[in-house]
C-alpha cells in the first residue's frame, strides 16, 4: 500500500539485491527503508532504490560479493590417503586402502559438482576420513560451511577428539571444527536460579542442585557431559535449557547463556558435528519460513555430510512425529500455575503486576487455576481410558476400521480436552491482551507467549485425531510408556507416513552437496529400497551418483557364519525358545564367554538369559544383560571383561565397537523383520500394497536384510579380528528368501549343518 511494501526473505539468497521503488522520486531511505536493509544486510543482500525510470539508484547497502568457487584438486587430496602420501608419512604402519581413496575421490567430485553422492563403504575402508578430508579442504579454500550429521554420540566423539584432529594435520589446515549438542545437554541458569529460589521458600536443600549450582559457578561449557558427579534425569531436566523455555536475549542470564555460548562458538566454525535428530530440528525450522540464507538452529550452510545415512529415514520419522501426553501437558501447565505447600507458583503470579487492571481486573491466579485444572483432569481421564482400551497391547493404530465404541471411548474425551485447552488458551491470550504494548516484551510476557503456542500445538493434535479418518498421510496411533517410577502412561502420536517429498524438500533440493554413506545402505548391492524411502528414487532435479566400496577386510579367511539347520521355525515358540536357548549355553560355554547375542525382542532376550545366565556365571563367565545398567556402562564393562557375554536387542544392533579377543562370537537369534504390529511400519506396508506394491519385498524383507548386516558388522570392527556369525533362525536356509540374507553378508566360510556339527565346526575354527 502507500507507506509499506512486503520483503520476502525466505525467496532470497547472500549476494542477492532488493531494489525498492520510491515513485515520488525521493531516493533517500525512510526508517523502515534502513531496518528491512540492516536486517538483509546482516545476511549479504543488497538494498537499493530507484526512481520510476531507473535513472538514479541509490546503494543503501551493498550486496555480499559471493566468492568464485575454486574447485578441489581431486588428486591432490587423495593423494594424503595414497601410498607416500601424508598419512604414511605420520604412520609407519600405514597401508593406503583404495576403497577409501575412491570414496574421497567420489565426495570430492560430488563437492565439486554440486552434486548428491550416496556411498556404501564397508567397515574398515575408513569412511570418516575419506570425507572429512575433502569437506575441510573445500571449507577451507571456498570460505563455506560443512555440516556432518552422525545418529551416534560414539562417532561425534571419535571424530571430534580424533579423526578431525588428524584431518587437519594432514592438510595443514586451520579451519575450525565445533560439536553442536542440543539445548538439553546443556544447564540453564534461569531454571537453575528459579528451582532453587523455590527451594528456598520452603527451606528444602536438594543436594544434587547445590551440587550443579556450585559447577555452574566454574564450568566454562555447561555441558551436562562434564559434570564432576552424576546426575539423574530427574533432577537435570528441571534445570536443562529447552527452546520451549528459552527467553532469548530476554533473559537477565543472557551475558552467560551456555546455549549462546556454544551457538556463538558454531557460527564462528566451519566444520560443524551434529547428530541426525539436531539436523532434523533445523532442517524443520527453514522449511517452515527461515529459509536456508539465515541462522536457524544452525548457522547457514550449503553443504551437508550424513554419516550412518542408513538411520536417516527413522530419525527424520521421530523428529516430524507430534507427541502428547498427560506429563507434557503437566508440564506446560505447570509453568502457568502450581501449587507448593499452599502457595501458588509460575507465570499466573508473575503476570499479575504487569496486567492492565482496566483491561482485566480479574483474579488471574484463581482463573488460571480452575482452568488448568480442568486440562489436567480431562488429560487424566483421557489417558486413563486409554490405558484400559489398550489392554495387553502396547500400541494401537487409529484406522478406518477401528470399532465405534472405542472410537467413542477415545476421541469423545479428546474432544472434551480440546475445548478445555480452547478456553485455557484463550485466557492466556485475554491475559496477554491486558498487558499494555511496552511490557510485551518481558520475560514473563514472553513466556506466557511461548506456553500458548505450546498449548495450541496440543490443541492442535487433538483436533487432528478427531479426524483421523480424512487425514490420509499422517499415521494416528498411541502407545504405552513408562515413567522411571514404573507408573504407565499413554503417548498420542501423529507421524508423517511418507518422508520421501519432505526429504526432497528439506535436504535434497536445497544444499548444493549432500553425502550420504554408511556401511549398510544397500540389499545385495542395490540401493533401490533406500533411496525410495528417502527421496531419492527417480530424482532428475540434481545428479545423483551410487558408488559401493567394499570393506577390505578378510571376512572370508577370518569369519564363519553357522546356521544350525535343524533349529525349529521361529513361529514354533516353545520349542524354538528352548532350542535357542541349549545352543546359546552350548556356543558361549565352547567361546568362553567373548560374546555378543543379539535378540529382536526384549521378551525372548529375557527368557534366553534366564535360562542361561546362572549356569555360564558358574563356568566364571561375566553375564550381561540390556536394561540392567546404562548402556555406555555396560559396553564398558563388555569391551574390559575379557570373558563376558551381553544379551541385547534392537539399539545394540549398531554402534557396538568391541574390536580384538573381547568379541568372538555374534548369536542372531531370530531374522530381525519389524514387528507387524508396529502402527507406522503397519501403516507404510499398507500403503505400498494400496499402491499396487507388494509390501514384504519391498518393505519388510529389505529392512529385515540391511538390519541383519548391521548385527553381522559388530563382529569384525579390525582388520585383524576373527570369530563367528551364528543365526539361529532356518528360515535363512528354508525360505525362498533366505538366499538374499546370504548373498548381501561379505563372503565367509559356511557352516549350514546340524547343530552338532556346526558345534564341532566353531571349535575348530576358534581353536584350531
Amino acid at each position: 500500500h502507500d507507506t509499506a511494501a512486503p520483503a520476502l526473505r525466505p525467496h532470497m539468497e547472500k549476494g542477492d539485491v532488493v531494489i525498492h521503488n520510491h515513485p515520488s522520486g525521493n531516493l533517500r531511505p525512510s526508517d523502515p527503508d534502513l531496518a528491512v536493509a540492516s536486517s538483509l544486510g546482516n545476511l549479504g543482500i543488497g538494498f537499493f532504490i530507484v526512481d520510476n525510470l531507473v535513472d538514479r539508484v541509490y546503494v543503501v547497502a551493498e550486496p555480499y560479493l559471493l566468492k568464485e568457487i575454486e574447485p578441489l584438486d581431486v588428486d591432490e587430496i587423495s593423494a594424503t590417503l595414497g601410498p607416500g602420501g601424508a598419512l604414511s608419512r605420520l604412520m609407519d604402519s600405514y597401508e593406503a586402502r583404495d576403497s577409501q581413496v575412491g570414496l574421497l575421490e567420489a565426495i570430492g567430485e560430488a563437492f565439486n559438482e554440486d552434486s548428491i553422492c550416496v556411498a556404501e563403504a564397508g567397515t574398515g575402508v575408513g569412511k570418516s576420513m575419506a570425507y572429512l578430508i575433502p569437506a575441510i579442504a573445500w571449507a577451507e579454500r571456498n570460505e563455506e560451511r560443512v555440516v556432518v550429521s552422525t545418529a551416534t554420540i560414539n562417532l561425534q566423539q571419535q571424530l571430534v577428539e580424533k579423526d578431525i584432529p588428524l584431518a587437519l594435520k594432514l592438510l595443514g589446515s586451520t579451519v575450525k571444527a565445533a560439536l553442536v549438542k542440543g539445548r538439553g545437554n546443556y544447564l540453564c541458569l534461569r531454571k537453575l536460579a528459579e528451582t532453587r529460589e523455590e527451594d528456598s521458600l520452603f527451606s528444602e536443600v536438594d543436594e544434587d542442585l547445590k551440587a550443579i549450582a556450585e559447577w555452574s559457578e566454574t564450568t566454562r561449557s555447561g555441558s551436562r557431559s562434564e559434570l564432576p558427579q552424576f546426575v539423574g534425569d530427574r533432577v537435570w531436566s528441571k534445570v536443562a535449557a529447552e527452546a520451549d523455555g528459552c527467553l532469548a536475549q530476554r533473559c537477565r542470564f543472557r551475558e552467560r547463556c551456555f546455549v549462546l555460548q556454544a551457538r556463538r562458538e558454531a557460527a564462528t566454525a566451519q566444520l560443524l558435528v551434529v547428530n541426525h535428530h539436531l539436523l532434523f530440528s533445523d532442517l524443520s525450522v527453514r522449511i517452515s519460513g527461515a529459509g536456508f540464507e539465515s541462522t536457524a538452529v544452525l548457522p547457514p550452510f550449503q553443504r551437508l555430510i550424513f554419516d550412518e545415512a542408513h538411520n536417516m529415514e527413522r530419525s527424520a520419522t521421530s523428529y516430524f512425529s507430534e507427541t502428547m501426553s498427560r506429563y507434557s501437558l503437566a508440564r506446560q501447565l505447570g509453568r502457568l500455575v502450581r501449587r507448593r505447600r499452599g502457595r501458588a507458583l509460575g507465570l499466573a503470579v508473575r503476570l499479575g503486576p504487569l496486567v492492565d487492571r482496566t483491561a482485566l481486573d480479574a483474579d488471574i491466579v484463581g482463573e488460571l487455576e480452575a482452568l488448568t485444572g480442568k486440562v489436567a483432569e480431562r488429560a487424566e481421564a483421557l489417558d486413563a481410558i486409554a490405558l484400559s482400551s489398550l489392554g495387553a497391547e502396547h500400541t494401537r493404530r487409529f484406522t478406518g476400521d477401528i470399532t465405534p465404541e472405542v472410537r467413542e471411548a477415545l476421541l469423545d474425551p479428546m474432544a472434551e480436552l480440546h475445548d478445555a485447552l480452547i478456553s485455557l488458551i484463550a485466557y492466556v491470550q485475554k491475559i496477554l491482551d491486558a498487558v499494555p504494548e511496552e511490557r510485551l516484551e518481558t520475560p514473563e510476557a514472553y513466556e506466557a507467549r511461548i506456553v500458548r503456542e505450546r498449548l495450541e500445538g496440543y490443541g492442535s493434535l487433538c483436533q487432528s485425531f478427531s479426524q483421523f479418518d480424512e487425514i490420509l498421510d499422517r499415521v494416528f496411533w498411541i502407545e504405552r510408556l513408562r515413567v522411571s517410577s514404573g507408573e504407565p502412561f499413554i503417548q498420542f502420536v501423529v507421524t508423517p507416513l511418507d518422508l520421501s517429498g519432505l526429504m526432497r524438500e528439506a535436504v535434497f533440493d536445497p544444499y548444493r552437496t549432500v553425502v550420504c554413506t554408511s556401511a549398510t545402505l544397500t540389499v545385495k548391492d542395490d540401493f533401490s529400497f533406500w533411496l525410495r524411502r528417502v527421496g531419492l528414487h527417480q530424482f532428475e532435479r540434481r545428479s545423483v551418483r551410487t558408488v559401493i566400496f567394499p570393506s577390505p577386510f578378510p571376512y572370508r579367511e577370518h569369519v564363519l557364519l553357522g546356521v544350525p539347520s535343524e533349529a525349529p521355525e521361529p513361529t514354533s515358540e516353545q520349542p524354538y525358545l528352548d532350542f535357542v536357548s541349549r545352543f546359546v549355553y552350548d556356543v558361549l560355554e565352547l567361546s568362553e564367554g567373548r560374546g555378543l547375542v543379539l535378540f529382536t525382542s526384549y521378551a525372548m532376550l529375557r527368557s534366553v538369559y534366564d535360562a542361561v545366565a546362572v549356569p555360564l556365571s558358574e563356568r566364571s563367565i561375566t553375564v550381561l544383560k540390556q536394561g540392567d545398567d546404562d548402556r555406555a556402562l555396560l559396553l564398558g564393562r563388555f569391551n574390559t571383561e575379557i570373558t563376558s557375554v551381553l544379551f541385547a536387542t534392537d539399539s545394540f544392533w549398531e554402534g557396538v565397537d568391541a574390536p580384538g579377543e573381547t568379541l568372538r562370537v555374534v548369536i542372531i537369534c531370530r531374522l530381525p523383520f519389524r514387528v507387524p504390529s508396529d502402527p507406522v511400519i503397519k501403516a507404510r506396508m499398507e500403503a505400498i500394497e494400496a499402491a499396487g506394491g507388494n509390501a514384504f519385498n519391498q518393505y519388510a524383507l529389505p529392512t529385515a536384510v540391511m538390519r541383519l548386516r548391521q548385527g553381522f558388522g559388530r563382529l569384525m570392527r579390525r582388520s585383524s579380528d576373527r570369530g563367528v556369525v551364528l543365526i539361529l533362525d532356518s528360515r535363512i536356509m528354508r525360505k525362498r528368501y533366505g538366499p538374499l540374507f546370504i548373498e548381501s553378508l561379505p563372503e565367509t566360510q559356511r557352516s549350514l549343518t546340524p547343530s552338532s556339527q556346526l558345534l564341532a565346526d566353531v571349535e575348530l575354527f576358534l581353536y584350531g
